[in-house]
């Protein structure tokens, strides 16, 4: 028995990293999950290793910033499994400048896939769960505790030096998360968010490259020195995985935080700011 049979999750960003082992996980704790990924092939590896687990999964693919592609995410997994119960907003990326060099187009694209994208994917959520719970109430059952967990990072609780437009995103992904915490209260619905610190993905351990975001060669990566200077500052001494950056989402999907909400849970090895 795994702690979240029958639930239902999406995972917006799971084709690969931290959203990858998110969907991994929550599927081998028996939930059936909707992957998401900008493109077809990581999404299809996702599900593939969620099916050769022994779990259920389904993709939802495209960019969580298209129009009208919130209704879609959460129509899949009405269609699919027949509701939601947990949704994870974890797709973004990174687009840095000092601020001076920082275009309107870096600020737009990182506003959108960072908080846009998660306040409408929540806004196309909102009928389907308020139309779940008045039918389990009509029926006089217990109305089940569903989970939003929003992902944010120590960039948005402290700021970032070239983020200016990543740190305002994930400060406004808090403030999302606090808001949407009262106003679903009602709902049964707990609203949390993770702030992560140093994790080790594609986008920090590459010490310099280029991803491919729609089109747009988006630099990453972090500086070894810089990185090895960043280590030496955390108290377990190392950057995260994605493994265990996943296992702090899970805490706040399981049974036993029902009656945690509006809070951030900082995943950064003791380090904080």
């Amino acid at each position: 028995m795994g702690t979240l049979d029958g639930k239902v999750a999406i995972v917006s960003g799971s084709g690969r990293g931290i959203g990858r082992e998110i969907a991994l996980k929550l599927a081998s704790e028996g939930a059936k999950v909707v992957v998401n990924d900008l493109d077809a092939e990581p999404a299809k590896e996702t599900v593939a290793a969620v099916e050769a687990a022994g779990g259920q999964a389904v993709s939802c693919v495209g960019s969580v910033t298209e129009d009208g592609f919130a209704e879609r995410f959460v129509q899949t997994a009405v269609d699919e499994f027949g509701g939601l119960d947990i949704i994870i907003n974890n797709a973004g990326y990174t687009w840095d400048s000092v601020i001076q060099k920082m275009t309107d187009e870096q600020w737009d694209a990182i506003l959108d896939v960072h908080l846009k994208a998660p306040f409408r994917i929540l806004r196309a959520a909102q009928p389907v769960i308020s139309a779940a719970v008045k039918q389990a109430k009509d029926a006089g059952e217990p109305v089940p505790c569903r989970k939003v967990v929003n992902i944010s990072s120590m960039a948005g609780t402290g700021g970032n030096a070239g983020q200016a437009n990543y740190s305002s995103g994930k400060a406004g992904v808090l403030g999302l998360t606090k808001a949407l915490a009262k106003e679903w209260g009602r709902y049964n619905v707990t609203v949390n968010a993770v702030a992560f610190g140093l994790i080790k993905t594609r986008l920090t351990e590459a010490p310099a490259g280029t991803i491919d975001v729609q089109g747009k060669e988006i630099k990453v990566g972090v500086n070894p020195n810089l990185l090895a200077a960043m280590e030496q500052m955390i108290p377990l001494g190392r950057g995260g995985t994605p493994a265990e950056a996943a296992g702090a989402v899970y805490l706040l999907c399981l049974p036993e935080s029902d009656y945690v909400s509006a809070q951030t849970l900082v995943c950064g090895g003791g380090f904080n700011i």
